[in-house]
């Protein structure tokens, strides 16, 4: 039976100093950084940087790309519900087998299938293992090459596939689906793209380059409990909705990663059940503990798109009023850009096409907060530089503070 109560007021501290939004918290060490929010959301290129950057006490597009594309200390792959996330070796080889596994697999009886209804195509295996290796076999004798860049040495790649169906049905490059494909199962990893880093045009390197990248290991159900593990440890107490948002898996497995780590139950504030892991520093606590932190340093902080923090929980009334929410998300549940104050969303901001800042805050801040907002906005002003930016998937406060004078 769930017994301590964890207030808001608590949870508000441990999210700002377990994600390092406050001072005294940043790093300039990036693996640290995507380890303490598990992993960073990659489907927009700009957030794993503007992500990172924020946490950091010296902001660096620079330190990014070595992690990534030099030291391999962070890997760009695809993972739960599709996504595409970056986080270190040892948690992708955990989203791996708790979830990528699966989808390569659905990906590519959903590919063979696209095969199978192309014109001239008897054989989709034989087609997809000949295609799939002479894609290959350019990177080798090359090295990293983009989609589009293998289209341009091997036109005969580029056949149409018909994908969806009905008024969704579109033609693709059978280059394309291939590529996607060898990366959901391991083969293919993003590297630089050749633009700048905000551009999503990576090109693909062979994942067996990096020795320290072991996709094997572990099993399903050991992957998904030391998935679950890592976010509770990093985001708990959270609720079960919380945990299926943040997966995609279903409330079976969620309840069996749960029992393998045993979790323990906590009152949460609204009557609601939450869940942290079995060594959490709140279960040496008790309600009547005087020491029972409730605040911490004033803090602000601009985080992009889809930043984990903002997208972490689906229960989010601890940390987010509804009337803020309808402004930063989409239909989809995608979060724009945010602007927080100690612990709480109070608005969104965007980058104009001139690379000013237009921020639209929902809630009033006090005289110290405006000054830490001030000196927030100059930082990520700072990285960016004079790179111009779009948010992916953008939220519906974007376009009026894009349209303001």
């Amino acid at each position: 039976m769930a017994s301590r109560l964890v207030t808001n007021a608590e949870r508000r501290v441990r999210l700002a100093e377990q994600h390092r939004l406050t001072t005294a918290r940043r790093t300039n060490h990036i693996a640290t950084i995507v380890e303490d929010l598990v992993a960073l959301h990659a489907s927009d290129p700009a957030t794993v940087f503007l992500s990172a950057a924020t946490r950091m006490e010296h902001p660096s597009i620079e330190a990014m790309e070595r992690a990534l594309y030099r030291d391999r200390s962070v890997l760009r792959h695809h993972a739960m519900r599709r996504t595409i996330w970056v986080a270190t070796p040892r948690t992708m080889a955990l989203m791996n087998s708790s979830s990528t596994r699966k989808i390569a697999r659905a990906e590519r009886k959903l590919l063979l299938k696209y095969l199978g209804q192309t014109d001239d195509i008897d054989d989709p295996e034989e087609v997809l293992e000949n295609t799939t290796r002479r894609l290959l076999e350019w990177i080798d004798h090359h090295g990293p090459l983009s989609t589009r860049a293998i289209g341009k040495l091997d036109p005969d790649l580029t056949f149409k596939l018909t994908v969806g169906s009905g008024k969704h049905a579109a033609k693709v490059g059978a280059h394309t689906r291939i590529g996607n494909l060898a990366a959901f199962e391991g083969i293919l990893l993003r590297t630089r793209p050749s633009a700048s880093w905000i551009s999503s045009e990576f090109a693909w390197e062979r994942t067996e380059r990096w020795s320290s990248i072991d996709f094997g290991m572990p099993d399903v159900r050991s992957g998904a409990a030391g998935l679950l593990g890592a976010w509770l440890e990093q985001f708990g107490p959270g609720t079960e909705r919380d945990l299926k948002w943040w997966t995609g898996w279903t409330s079976a497995a969620v309840r069996t990663a749960l029992a393998d780590i045993k979790a323990v139950q906590v009152r949460l504030e609204g009557d609601e059940t939450g869940w942290i892991g079995p060594a959490d520093p709140f279960l040496a606590e008790s309600e009547s503990d005087t020491n029972r932190r409730t605040d911490t340093e004033p803090w602000i902080a601009l985080l992009p798109g889809l930043d984990p923090t903002v997208m972490g929980w689906k229960d989010r009334r601890w940390y987010l009023d509804r009337d803020i929410e309808a402004r930063v998300f989409d239909r989809n549940g995608n979060a724009g850009p945010t602007v927080w104050a100690d612990g709480n969303v109070v608005g969104g901001w965007a980058q104009r096409p001139d690379g000013s800042f237009a921020l639209e805050l929902q809630r009033p801040l006090s005289s110290r907060q405006q000054q830490l907002l001030q000196i927030e906005v100059e930082r990520v002003r700072n990285v960016i530089g004079e790179a111009r930016f779009r948010v992916r998937f953008p939220s519906p406060n974007q376009k009026q503070l894009l349209d303001q004078p």
